[in-house]
């Protein structure tokens, strides 16, 4: 049907103006039907608004719940603009004695209903209200990645998407052309994965057009086939599958080079399917197949339980890396499902975070770029449940974070070391650590003799560096105990600086990382590197003792404020702050 827009509106005629002065020029007439047209829509769309909430007098109920499941309606609006309504209203029966609004179901009332989302409702009602289209709400359209342009990330697909379900159900013609273009648009543009919506969608509103263009360009990229399998319509996979046979697609498709093979990843399939992690393990020993062969954990980082994928992870020694046909590891799937226990299952059996796809993106920007604003908001408000979406955000962040936040020192401790070259390199970072305490020891002694005997490491033996005498020898004793033990008394000794003075650690670190070693050696090198170094050393010295100030300032207000809020016990001896006494 045709949905009629507002033409004519009846308004009080406008307050005369005064007349104007002989040498003013004569104003144009207004136009006053577009004048009171537009205030019409304007007054239509504020019953829309929460405010009017009491005026309504039935409901639309969603089927994703939470707490905007209800969007409540005027009937005698609908029923207007729209004979879909019209019909459906008059349908119903007389309200309740109890004067109980009627509700309608959208997943029950429309084809597709149950995938339509509020803002998207609001929008199409709000076309049926006003008779315009406003653009799209953008934390409900735009994804949470700053990097992203927006154009075709998913939240802007899944918001058409939606739109487009609840225009076709409610037959309102011209706003489903509007859809299916911007749609189309969409298919030459976004990544080949998240078309997917748009095909069933395309399909459930018997758009042919916008079908067959979604069916090319899916059959024409690398998305994995059992992906498809199980995301798509059955006639839709089928024609999928048809143009691939016709295409170099087929020359990888392990279902023509090798049935037996495929077989048997079918059948581990189809355990998973039934969350059976015992009968995985009995087909695995049965046959020559491994996990990879079969890439079970990217169908089951895909499909099954948290509690099936730790149980699969347990299995053998499946490569948590590994990339599939269409370049994702397990941990990308994961993020395309956006489930947190998943994700976390994955990280803390070594899957990397900064694997990329082809594309390049990591696991992080796959999680942004499918994760709405309005499902990642900054600001939680209180007692209210995180979203998936925001957890599995702020786990990968976490994630990233603490692994760049690692110092050189503790990334060689969880390094094996097994040749000479890692063993020149683990001498290497001792003999820096020795030069971050010495200077440290330089700048204020006390305060580093303290710290270092905190950390035990006034107990052991300065390392002063390989000699040829005896380079052979620690090349094959790599874990010689009294260069572990020094080692970890003075990562110790570094942690514990950067906690009691962190302005200072700053500066050390900026100089380390940008100066010679050599400045050490004040005395080496011809007389005018001797002086560019003396000059380069005291300005190192006059910003350590700028930070060793601010250091100090900040321990006394801690200290002073610790004071401040403690009760007072007499005869009784009270333990201050620890790194207030040691900067004093």
């Amino acid at each position: 049907m045709e949905t009629s827009t507002v033409t004519s509106s009846s308004s009080p005629p406008p307050s005369p103006s005064p007349s104007p002065s002989p040498q003013a020029p004569q104003a144009p007439p207004a136009n006053l039907d577009a004048v009171s047209l537009g205030r019409l829509s304007a007054n239509l769309e504020r019953l829309l608004d929460p405010a009017f909430l009491n005026c309504a007098d039935a409901e639309v109920v969603l089927a994703d719940g939470g707490d905007e499941a209800t969007v409540p309606v005027h009937r005698c609006i609908l029923a207007a603009r729209s004979n879909f309504f019209l019909d459906h209203f008059s349908s119903l029966s007389s309200p309740a004695a109890g004067g109980g609004k009627p509700r309608l179901e959208l997943a029950e009332l429309v084809p597709g209903g149950r995938h339509v989302g509020h803002e998207a409702l609001v929008a199409v009602l709000g076309y049926l209200y006003t008779g315009r289209l406003k653009p799209p709400p953008q934390e409900a359209a735009i994804c949470v990645d700053d990097r992203c342009r927006h154009q075709a990330c998913r939240p802007a697909i899944d918001f058409v998407v939606e739109s487009t379900y609840a225009a076709s159900g409610f037959q309102i013609s011209e706003l489903v052309s509007l859809f299916q273009r911007r749609l189309s648009d969409f298919v030459n543009e976004a990544l080949a994965e998240d078309i997917l919506p748009i095909i069933h969608v395309a399909s459930t509103c018997q758009l042919p057009d916008l079908l067959n263009q979604c069916i090319q360009r899916v059959a024409d990229s690398s998305v994995d086939r059992h992906y498809l399998e199980k995301e798509l319509p059955g006639e839709a996979f089928s024609r999928v599958k048809e143009i691939r046979r016709y295409s170099l697609h087929d020359e990888t498709d392990e279902s023509t080079l090798d049935p037996e093979h495929a077989k048997r990843v079918r059948n581990i399939h189809k355990a998973l399917d039934s969350d059976d992690v015992a009968l995985v393990g009995m087909l695995l020993k049965e046959s020559a197949i491994t996990l990879d062969d079969a890439h079970a954990i990217h169908y089951a980082a895909a499909y099954c339980e948290p509690k099936v994928l730790a149980g699969m992870l347990n299995l053998d020694s499946a490569n948590v890396n590994l990339k599939n046909d269409s370049g994702y590891t397990p941990l990308h799937i994961a993020c395309m499902r956006r489930e947190p226990d998943i994700i976390v299952s994955l990280i803390e059996k070594g899957a990397s975070v900064l694997e990329r796809t082809r594309d390049g993106r990591d696991a992080l920007t796959i999680c942004k770029r499918l994760t709405r604003e309005k499902d990642c908001r900054k600001k939680l408000e209180k007692c209210k449940e995180r979203s998936k979406a925001y957890l599995c955000i702020d786990i990968l962040e976490q994630v990233i974070k603490t692994k760049s936040s690692i110092s050189e020192e503790r990334l060689c401790e969880e390094v094996q070391i097994a040749t000479p070259l890692l063993a020149d390199n683990f001498h290497m970072r001792l003999l820096n650590l020795e030069n971050r305490v010495s200077f440290a020891r330089i700048f204020f002694p006390s305060e580093a003799k303290l710290v270092m005997r905190i950390a035990q490491a006034d107990s052991t033996e300065e390392f002063t560096g390989l000699t040829l005498a005896n380079f052979a020898k620690l090349k094959d004793d790599l874990n010689d105990l009294k260069l572990r033990e020094r080692f970890d008394a003075l990562t110790k000794t570094v942690e514990l600086g950067r906690g009691y003075f962190p302005h200072c650690s700053e500066v050390l670190d900026k100089f380390l990382n940008e100066e010679s070693t050599e400045l050490f050696f004040l005395e080496t090198g011809t007389p005018e590197d001797q002086r560019i170094k003396r000059m380069r050393f005291s300005e190192l010295k006059e910003d350590v003792l700028k930070a060793f100030s601010k250091d100090k300032a900040v321990a006394a207000i801690a200290s002073s404020t610790s004071s401040s809020s403690s009760p007072r016990y007499d005869g009784k001896v009270r333990h201050g702050n620890k790194r207030a006494k040691l900067l004093r």
